[in-house]
């Protein structure tokens, strides 16, 4: 399997790929970062990681692409960037017909680490580890995106059969109609 590795972001957008299976020694085929810069209006800036991204796509020809799950910050403006961005890296994926899988920050830390609250430090040096590079990837996004890629070759499978057991039980239990709500009677106090 091979997987396209994106950790958003509008400023520096981390990808990087990730080649091999779940119990077998991964493979870095590319590892990098699309910039933006902070003046350029935010239109033009996500057009640049559209047109990053899509480069990226048709250098590596993945199988598919992991995103890391946009989750709530105090700082509004970082998560409208990076739900931005995310949404970018999705559409490219969906236009090429890509399976895209989303992955919490706290999912990529504990696959790769052990510990969902590793810091950036040690999510590059197991990074490095794994993929038996001789430093860890810079700046931290790049790294993080590796740990994406990664994270997914790991939980592929078990997601995999997951989806399969749900539609296989979705498929036995029988459809039973809805009736409609008795109305809601408002009780004088």
């Amino acid at each position: 399997m091979r997987v396209l590795g994106v950790d958003p972001g509008l400023t520096r957008c981390g990808v990087g790929v990730v080649e091999g299976v779940a119990g077998r020694p991964l493979t870095m085929l590319g590892v990098g970062v699309v910039r933006t810069p902070a003046d350029a209006e935010p239109s033009h800036r996500l057009v640049a990681i559209e047109r990053g991204i899509e480069e990226w796509l048709d250098e590596h020809r993945p199988d598919c692409v992991a995103v890391e799950r946009v989750f709530a910050q105090h700082n509004v403006r970082t998560v409208m960037g990076t739900a931005q961005a995310s949404a970018i890296a999705m559409l490219c994926a969906a236009r090429r017909g890509l399976p895209v899988a989303l992955h919490t920050p706290s999912e990529v830390k504990a696959a790769v680490s052990g510990s969902g609250r590793a810091d950036k430090a040690q999510v590059g040096a197991m990074v490095t580890r794994l993929l038996r590079l001789d430093a860890p990837p810079k700046p931290a996004d790049a790294a993080d995106a590796l740990a994406l890629a990664i994270c997914h070759i790991w939980r592929a499978p078990a997601l995999n059969r997951l989806q399969q057991a749900h539609a296989a039980a979705a498929a036995r239990t029988p459809r039973v109609p809805r009736t409609a709500a008795a109305p809601v009677r408002k009780v004088p106090r």
